[in-house]
């Protein structure tokens, strides 16, 4: 009885929202992926990542600055039964201004912070938690930008832990025809305890920082497409309250980004103490790391991008590989009908 007064205040919230829309328009994305994982400093997550996932989701916008959109977000694991492991639903409000965008719910993480370095959020979150579920604001003019984020993890009960992440992040240009430029991530993550505290249990703060200056040299220069260098500082912040203090691992981290035509070369250099970060690559734990991509992008047409990534880990004492081709395709926001509103 409760799920369906429930539904029915849904419905009706959905069609009264309807009704004074402007216009409801439609969209539908895909991720296809393989990916093979030879670690072997890691055996643990030596393991191949293989499935699709497929979004659909419809927005209902009030005006040119507000929109409330919803859907859902399912993943299959190729050999998987049942044919979903889990659907993710997509429910946000969304305000854009040409400064200002701002969500709210559940809302998919591509395009917001899927840039954020590995070493503070792995690349494995595109494939098994594809939305923010929580708050991002954002403040964006040609020269600046800064956005800020929170994402809850797990709701506490009387056995779940609560658990939430919450970052920055920002970039400055002081010229938009020079190549130099600041870039700075920061995230953390509070894992706190069930409701029904356990005696040997312990809240967690864990989570990490990179400041980085780059240079953009694709304008510059004829020969590639894109060529790109930064380097930077990286710290984490790692404490079990009532353990331990404050613990602050350091480092150094560089990079390079070349590429030309449907080919490109990634390459990533660490050096420096290793740091726990939970939700970050494993790799960065080491006091050593460089990773090396070669990517080949054999299908590109209008949405859709198909990549190869043959990629190189190089750790004190291993070499590991790892084999990855993944198929991206967004229809973008269609149209399917307008509205005089009131």
């Amino acid at each position: 009885m409760i799920k369906k007064l429930y539904l029915t205040i849904f419905i009706s919230i959905l069609t009264g929202t309807a009704a004074l829309a402007q216009s409801i328009d439609v969209d539908f994305s895909g991720l296809g992926f393989l990916d093979n994982r030879e670690y072997k400093d890691f055996v643990a997550r030596s393991r191949t990542y293989s499935g699709s996932r497929i979004a659909f989701d419809a927005g209902i916008r009030i005006d040119s600055l507000n929109a409330f959109v919803v859907g859902a977000n399912g993943i299959h694991e190729f050999g998987a039964v049942p044919f979903f492991l889990k659907v993710d639903p997509i429910a946000y409000y969304k305000f854009k201004s040409s400064k200002w965008l701002f969500f709210a719910g559940e809302f998919p993480r591509a395009g917001l912070l899927d840039n954020y370095p590995r070493a503070l959020l792995n690349d494995t979150l595109q494939y098994y938690r594809p939305n923010v579920e929580g708050l991002l604001m954002r403040y964006q003019t040609p020269h600046f930008m800064e956005m800020g984020w929170i994402d809850w993890v797990s709701r506490q009960t009387d056995t779940a832990r609560e658990q939430f992440l919450f970052g920055f992040q920002g970039k400055y240009r002081p010229s938009l025809s020079g190549p130099f430029y600041m870039v700075h991530y920061f995230m953390l993550e509070h894992n706190a305890g069930a409701a029904i505290l356990r005696p040997d249990d312990h809240i967690q703060d864990n989570g990490g920082a990179q400041v980085r200056l780059g240079l953009d040299l694709s304008k510059k220069q004829k020969l590639l497409d894109s060529l790109t260098f930064e380097a930077g500082g990286m710290m984490s912040l790692e404490r079990t309250r009532g353990l331990d203090g404050l613990q602050m691992p350091k480092g150094l981290v560089a990079s390079v980004y070349a590429g030309y035509w449907r080919i490109a070369i990634f390459n990533e250099f660490y050096i420096g103490q290793g740091s726990h970060i939970t939700f970050g690559d494993a790799f960065y734990e080491k006091h050593f790391y460089n990773r090396t991509d070669f990517i080949i992008t054999p299908f590109s047409a209008s949405g859709l991008k198909g990549q190869f990534v043959f990629t190189m880990h190089k750790t004190p004492g291993y070499t590991s590989n790892q084999e990855a081709f993944r198929i991206t395709y967004e229809l973008g926001r269609k149209v399917v009908g307008k509205f005089g509103g009131y």
